[in-house]
């Protein structure tokens, strides 16, 4: 059998043109779908999304991804080069909003059930609290006190391949919520202050049937 003419990759690799070596380059047809802007078909993944992940990082390239979501569509296309997330109340950490002061470069992926491609959007971002751009946001007759406005720098459809691997959508995988620790014993585990997990995930449960905090 003749030897494998392929060059043996180093152990980390440090270069592009070692990593290049490695998974080649892509092809003509994969770097056409890399656009600038949305356009009238790659809009209605976006208005058909009710989730999205939000990427961002700090000043000094600390990276953070969050979740988002609401009703489909919730994001708003104001253009074919500008997008607005509303943002609602969470746990005000507010990582990705501490990021966006700091650094407003953002990566959005957008997922919608059922379906194995997503929507990728690359841009910059800002903080905005303009109510009149806000008010179309309104979920229950709440109005965001804040927004995410992304500037459109790169915009493209990803392939299926990580969904279909992973049966993302299959019911038949679902996780039983009640196999994994629960976020009161996590919190157990890690506050410094005695916390009493089944109390937490009670109250917890509570707060989200009466879905305080959602707007």
């Amino acid at each position: 059998m003749p030897p494998d003419p392929s060059p043996t990759p180093p152990p980390v690799l440090t270069t592009e043109a070692e990593l290049r070596a490695l998974i080649g380059e892509p092809s003509p047809l994969v770097c056409a779908k890399l656009a600038t802007r949305l356009n009238e078909l790659t809009r209605t993944f976006i208005e058909a999304s009710p989730f999205l992940c939000l990427a961002t990082s700090d000043a000094t390239g600390a990276c953070d991804v969050s979740p988002r979501g609401d009703p489909r569509g919730f994001v708003r296309i104001l253009d074919d080069t500008t997008l607005l997330l509303p943002e609602r109340p969470g746990n005000r950490i507010a990582d990705s909003l501490r990021n966006i002061l700091q650094n407003p470069h953002v990566g959005l992926l957008f997922l919608i059930p059922g379906v194995g491609d997503t929507f990728r959007v690359n841009g910059r971002a800002r903080l905005v609290t303009d109510r009149a751009l806000l008010e179309p946001c309104a979920v229950e007759g709440k109005v965001p006190k804040l927004g995410i406005l992304v500037e459109v720098e790169g915009a493209y459809t990803q392939c299926s391949k990580a969904l279909l691997r992973s049966e993302l959508w299959n019911p038949a995988l679902h996780v039983d919520r009640s196999s994994l620790p629960s976020q009161g014993e996590i919190m157990a585990r890690v506050s410094a202050d005695p916390v009493d997990a089944a109390a937490y995930d009670a109250a917890r449960a509570e707060r989200y049937a009466r879905r305080d905090g959602f707007y």
